[in-house]
Parts: structure tokens; C-alpha cells; sequence
């Protein structure tokens, strides 16, 4: 495949080591090479099966929105623009393309989605709960996707909005903590990152799963095909 990967940050940089060494040909545009999505002319995306996104929030939807435009398919790592979900969708849909986004693409990450859900049941139980997150500090948006993906899973799973807090120190990749406390006894639930890898590794494969399809996607959905 032919990639386009938006973003020369830590892990956008993984990405591209990554897809090189699965065997795809790769560009990779840094901020400066594209501002407000200027390098994503209709002309320039019909060169690449698809696009990958790790940039900024206040660049990522101008991204995704030339890609739609184009028809090209798109891979989004980038968080903080989850309110623009519903109207996102609709673009796609409408526009016959494709588009996978993922709060984290890390597989540990996405198991630990499922057992968070699970024990959101604890909240039905006289359980209060909270959720920590801890990342690097030149992480822009805060709570991170992956605290807020947590939230929106235990809300719907046991409709009870719990608290997040985020610290911002050192070169923190990701950790992310659900604590459920009771009278009787804690329960603590942790994921913590050592590395990107997990995170580029998941966005590659997306964009080959992604390879042909179209529609909308999240990648909590669809991550055990992968």
C-alpha cells in the first residue's frame, strides 16, 4: 500500500518505521508541511490507498475533512475531536469513503476497555469510582481519548458518570487508572504504556484492514479482526 502518515511527532514517526518495515511506500508531511491541510489537494490524496493521523486537534479535522473530500480512505489517532463524531459520519457515509478512528490503538488498551466494562458493575453496588491519566506534558488535550473512551464505556455500562484526572509530567507515554472503592474493599484497574509501539503497530494495521472497505469504524469495534 501506499500511505500518507500526517504527523512527524514520536509517534507518527513510529508509524512510518513500522509501515516501512511492513512493505508499504510511505510520505510522511510534518505541521509545517501542511498547514490548515494545505497539502491535501483531491490531485495529491489519488496517489495513496490511505491517510493516517496523528497530529493535533486543532489540525485534524481540517485534515479529515480534505480527505472525505477526496475520497481517500482515512485512519485517525489524532484525539480531541470527538464531539464532531455525528457529523463526521454523516460526511463519510454520504461521501462513500471510508474512515477508522481509535482513541488508542494499542490491543492491551482495547482489552482493557472490555474489562472496565465489566467492572462497572461494581458501581451498581454501593462502588464510587474515579479514573486517573497520566501522560507526557507536551500532550495537548486533556482528559486524554483513551480516559474519555473509558468513561462513555463505564457510563453506558452502569450509567454513572465518573470524575477524570489528568496530570501532565515528564515523558509519561500513557497510564490510565479506574478506581473502584468501597467500604470493604478497593479495586484497581490499570493499563500503563512502555511504549508507542502498541499504538503504531494497531494504526498500520488498520489502514490494511481498512484497504477496500467503506463506512465508518472505531477501531474498539473491529480490533480482533485485525
Amino acid at each position: 500500500m501506499k500511505l500518507l502518515i500526517l504527523g512527524r511527532g514520536k509517534t507518527g514517526a513510529l508509524v512510518a518505521d513500522i509501515a516501512h518495515e511492513r512493505k508499504h511506500e510511505i510520505k510522511v508531511l510534518s505541521g509545517a508541511d501542511n498547514s490548515n491541510a494545505s497539502a491535501l489537494t483531491k490531485e495529491k490524496l489519488q496517489e495513496f490507498d490511505a491517510v493516517i493521523d496523528f497530529t493535533r486537534p486543532d489540525a485534524v479535522m481540517k485534515n479529515i475533512q480534505a480527505c472525505i473530500d477526496a475520497g481517500t480512505n482515512m485512519v485517525v489517532g489524532t484525539t480531541g475531536w470527538y464531539e464532531k463524531i455525528p457529523e463526521v459520519r454523516r460526511q463519510v457515509e454520504s461521501a462513500n469513503t471510508a474512515l477508522l478512528f481509535g482513541a488508542n490503538f494499542s490491543i492491551g488498551v482495547n482489552l482493557f476497555y472490555e474489562i472496565a466494562r465489566a467492572g462497572a458493575v461494581a458501581l451498581k453496588h454501593e462502588y464510587q469510582g474515579h479514573i486517573f491519566e497520566r501522560h507526557h506534558t507536551h500532550k495537548k488535550d486533556a482528559p486524554s481519548g483513551t480516559a474519555a473512551m473509558l468513561q462513555k464505556i463505564i457510563q453506558e455500562a452502569s450509567r454513572t458518570d465518573l470524575e477524570i484526572t489528568s496530570f501532565r509530567e515528564g515523558d509519561v507515554v500513557g497510564m490510565h487508572e479506574v478506581i473502584l472503592d468501597s467500604p470493604a474493599d478497593t479495586i484497581y484497574l490499570c493499563h500503563d504504556a512502555k511504549s508507542r509501539v502498541g499504538f503504531a503497530e494497531g494504526a498500520v494495521k488498520a489502514a490494511e484492514w481498512l484497504k477496500g472497505k467503506k463506512g465508518f469504524y472505531d477501531f474498539r469495534e473491529v480490533w480482533r479482526e485485525l
